[in-house]
């Protein structure tokens, strides 16, 4: 590999792993099709609440359902939720998704 692209390799890997918490659960809420409003709205609450082994198993979430990935309401995401079979991130995204979707 050239000097080069492996500076470049390196600094892109360096950078990604800056990602906050709040913004991998964020992203992960938004990929799951919940708009970005009520996905920030929501990581902002979770983090806090949930370990990064909870937040990263959010992450599956896209890949659940039938439907088109873009179009989600709290309750269809709720209801991708529950399939985790992990009642504190069933908690902590029913109390989120609730505040989240009054404020919006």
């Amino acid at each position: 590999m050239k000097p080069i692209a492996l500076v470049s390799l390196t600094l892109l890997l360096a950078l990604s792993a800056c990602a906050t918490p709040e913004t991998r659960i964020r992203i992960a809420l938004t990929d799951a099709g919940l708009s970005k409003p009520i996905a920030a709205c929501m990581a902002d609450r979770m983090v806090d609440r949930l370990s990064l082994v909870q937040l990263n198993r959010l992450n599956g979430l896209k890949k659940l359902g039938g439907q088109d990935i873009r179009k989600v309401t709290v309750d269809e995401f709720l209801r991708r939720t529950r399939s985790l079979q992990d009642p504190e991130i069933l908690s902590a995204a029913t109390s989120s998704g609730l505040i989240c979707a009054i404020k919006a």
